[in-house]
């Protein structure tokens, strides 16, 4: 028998943050996995469409300030070669030839179409 009154063990309140998971994998399992996805998507339009991309462009440039505090210019640097080298592990071995060409000949027409004007 359990006991009772004074003596009955308290239940351990529950911290924020396991209340939040808690509450976000209810909304998961009742509303599907890209719920957030979703919602996300809407809010992003919605914002989007009453400040303007700008907005959007400083709140980036923003960011990007602040993480380039925070780790260092190394970091990015870290990342970028991780990034190459993973992007080179997947494709085919001239890939980086083939889209280093479709750059330079994009950079060719813009250059030939702003001395047209």
């Amino acid at each position: 028998m359990e006991p009772e009154g004074e003596d009955a063990p308290k239940p351990t309140p529950m911290s924020t943050s396991e209340a939040g998971r808690k509450g976000g994998s209810k909304v998961r399992d009742k509303y599907g996995e890209d719920y957030y996805r979703r919602i996300g998507k809407k809010g992003g339009t919605v914002l989007k469409e009453k400040r303007g991309s700008d907005y959007y462009r400083s709140i980036a440039q923003k960011g990007g300030r602040a993480n380039v505090e925070k780790y260092g210019p190394d970091h990015f640097a870290e990342m970028g070669k991780k990034g190459g080298n993973t992007t080179k592990k997947r494709q085919d071995p001239d890939f980086y030839s083939r889209i280093g060409k479709i750059g330079g000949a994009a950079k060719r027409k813009k250059k030939e179409t702003e001395e047209e004007a």
